[in-house]
C-alpha cells in the first residue's frame, strides 16, 4: 500500500539510501564487530550458565508428591463437576445455561483481559479494592465452570513454580503470627488476590492467542492511562511538594498520576506495561497490530516521563536492557549508544530531575534513610516471622518499639525487600526472592527454545517487565497500592504462562528443546 503512494515510495526509496549509507559505514562496521565480541564472549560466560540452568527444585518440583498431592486436592471440585458432567451429560448437552457456561468458562483468558482493563484504567476515587478480589473469584468460577466440561482446564502448579507456593504459604501464616492480626486481615484478601490472579492465569492460558490477547489487553490500558496522563500534563497539573524537593528541582512542573493517586504508582505500572507493548509491536502479525501497540508503547513512555519518577526510569532502562539482551544480544552495544545520544536530547527538567538521583541533599532522598534504619531494626526485633501483613501492623509495631526518629510519617520502608521481609519473616522473603530469580531464569531459558514467535516475545517482554521493577523496587514499595499490586502478579502471570506454553510448543514437537541461535 505504501509503495503504491508517491509519499510512501518515496520514504521507501529514502529508507533504503539510508541504510545502504549505515550498512557501508564504519560505524555499522564497528558495532558489528564489537557485537561478534561480545556475543563469543556471553556465550562462553557463567553469566549464561546461569541463565540457561535450572534450579534442582524447580526441576523436582514438577513430578514430586506434594506438587501432585496439591494439585488433586485443589481439583477436586473441578474432578467432581467433570463426573457429573459425565453421569448426566445428555441433560448438560441440551442445556441452553449449561452450554454458556462451559462457553463462558473456556474463554477464561478473555474475562481475566476484561477485568484486568477494568483494574487498570478506573479512576482512583472510583475504585474500589474489593472489586479486584470479587473479579478473581469469579474467574475462578469461570474456570471451574469450564473444567466441568474439560478435563483440559486444571489448575496448574508444576507452571506456577514450588518457590511461589512456598511464598503464598508464607504469605497466610504470616497472618496468625502477626503484631496485629485484626490489622493484617484485611491485607491477607489483598494477597489472596494476587494468589488467585497467578493460578487462574497460569492455569487457563492453553494457547498463543490467548497469550497475545492478555498482553493486548494490557497495551490497550496503557494506552488509555498514558493518553489521560498526557492530558494531565496538558491541563497543567499542581506541584505537590511532598513528592518533589523544590530547591533542586526548580522549574520542573507537577507530577502525572493519570487514573492512580501517586505518580509513583502511574510509574511503576507504566514500567510493567511496556515491555508488553513492545513485544506485540514485533509479533504481531498485521499492521495495525503493530501500529497500535507502537502507539500504546509511545504513549507508555512520554507519560513515563512525565511522571518525574526517578526509581521508574531507571526500572525502565533496565527492562529495556534486559529486553534486547534477551531478544537479540547484538544489539545491546546499539542499544547502550543510543542511550548516550539520547541523553543530550531530554528536556531540561528530566535532565536535571535524573542529576539528583545520588544527591543525598534531596529531601526525597535523605528521607528514606530514617525509614531504612527503622525497618532494618523491626527486621532484628522479629527477624523470622515478621511483624505481620500489611502496613498498618508494621507501623504499630514500630510505633509501639520507638524504632522511627524521623520527621515525616512512617508509611511503609521504601523498599519492597525491605517491607516483605517487616511482613512476612525469613520465610516470606526468601521465598520472593527465589520466586522472581526462578521465573526470570525460566522466562530467559524459553526465550532460547524453538516456540511460537509470539510466545517467545511475549514472555521475553514480560519478563523484562518483572526484572525492571524489581530494581524499581529497591527505591520504592510497589504493594502499597493493592491495584498495583495486582497488576505486578499479572504481569509475572504472563510471563509464566509463557514459560508454559514454551515448554509445551518443544514437548509437543519431540525436540529437545535447543537454543535459537
Amino acid at each position: 500500500m505504501m509503495e503504491n503512494s508517491a509519499v510512501g515510495g518515496l520514504l521507501l526509496r529514502l529508507w533504503y539510501v539510508l541504510y545502504g549509507w549505515y550498512e557501508e559505514s564504519g560505524l555499522a562496521r564497528f558495532l558489528r564487530g564489537v557485537s561478534r565480541v561480545w556475543t563469543r564472549w556471553f556465550h562462553a560466560s557463567a553469566v549464561m550458565s546461569l541463565l540457561v540452568r535450572e534450579g534442582v527444585l524447580p526441576r523436582a518440583w514438577r513430578d514430586s508428591l506434594i506438587c501432585r498431592a496439591m494439585e488433586t486436592l485443589l481439583n477436586l471440585p473441578a474432578a467432581l463437576l467433570h463426573w457429573t458432567y459425565r453421569k448426566f451429560r445428555p441433560i448438560f448437552d441440551n442445556s441452553v445455561c449449561a452450554l454458556m457456561a462451559f462457553g463462558a468458562g473456556e474463554q477464561t483468558p478473555a474475562a481475566i483481559g476484561w477485568l484486568m482493563l477494568a483494574v487498570m484504567v478506573v479512576p482512583y476515587d472510583n475504585w474500589d479494592n474489593r472489586y479486584s478480589l470479587m473479579g478473581f473469584v469469579l474467574m475462578a468460577l469461570l474456570f471451574l465452570a469450564g473444567g466441568m466440561r474439560s478435563r483440559a482446564l486444571r489448575l496448574d502448579l508444576k507452571s506456577v513454580g514450588p518457590y511461589a507456593v512456598i511464598f503464598a504459604g508464607a504469605v497466610c501464616l504470616a497472618w496468625p503470627v502477626s503484631y496485629s492480626s485484626a490489622l493484617s486481615l484485611r491485607f491477607l484478601f489483598f494477597h489472596l488476590t494476587g494468589m488467585l490472579c497467578v493460578a487462574v492465569t497460569v492455569s487457563s492460558v492453553e494457547r498463543p492467542g490467548q497469550l497475545k490477547r492478555l498482553a493486548g489487553f494490557a497495551s490497550l490500558a496503557m494506552f488509555c492511562t498514558g493518553a489521560y496522563g498526557i492530558v494531565q500534563r496538558i491541563q497543567g497539573v499542581e506541584v505537590n511538594y511532598s513528592y518533589v524537593d523544590p530547591l533542586l528541582n526548580e522549574g520542573m512542573p507537577g507530577r502525572v498520576f493519570s487514573v492512580f493517586e501517586n505518580p509513583n504508582a502511574f510509574a511503576e505500572v507504566l514500567v510493567m506495561l511496556i515491555p508488553l507493548a513492545a513485544a506485540l509491536v514485533l509479533c504481531s502479525k498485521s499492521v495495525w497490530g503493530r501500529l497500535g501497540a507502537l502507539c500504546a508503547a509511545g504513549v507508555g513512555i512520554m507519560a513515563l516521563g512525565m511522571t518525574y519518577s526517578r526509581a521508574s526510569w531507571i526500572g525502565a532502562v533496565v527492562s529495556a536492557a534486559v529486553f534486547v539482551f534477551l531478544w537479540n544480544r547484538k544489539l545491546i552495544p546499539g542499544l547502550i549508544l543510543l542511550g548516550l545520544l539520547a541523553l543530550p536530547m531530554l528536556p531540561d527538567t528530566i535532565f536535571n530531575r535524573i542529576l539528583t538521583i545520588f544527591n543525598l541533599k534531596d529531601s526525597s532522598t535523605s528521607s528514606r534513610f530514617p525509614l531504612y534504619q527503622a525497618a532494618l531494626e523491626m527486621i532484628r526485633e522479629r527477624p523470622v516471622r515478621g511483624a505481620g501483613l500489611g502496613t498498618d501492623a508494621v507501623r504499630l509495631a514500630i510505633k509501639d518499639l520507638n524504632l522511627y526518629h524521623g520527621t515525616a510519617p512512617f508509611v511503609h520502608a521504601h523498599n519492597l525487600y525491605l517491607q516483605i521481609w517487616l511482613e512476612t519473616g525469613l520465610i516470606g522473603i526468601v521465598s520472593y526472592l527465589a520466586t522472581m530469580i526462578s521465573g526470570v531464569k525460566a522466562a530467559s531459558k524459553a526465550a532460547r527454545l524453538h516456540c511460537p514467535h509470539e510466545v517467545r516475545l511475549i514472555t521475553i517482554g514480560a519478563a523484562a517487565a518483572v526484572a525492571g521493577i524489581l530494581v524499581d523496587c529497591l527505591a520504592d514499595y510497589l504493594w502499597n497500592y493493592p491495584r498495583v499490586m495486582v497488576i505486578f502478579w499479572f504481569v509475572f502471570s504472563v510471563m509464566l504462562s509463557g514459560v508454559k506454553l514454551a515448554r509445551r510448543a518443544v514437548a509437543q514437537k519431540g525436540e529437545p528443546g535447543g537454543p535459537r541461535l
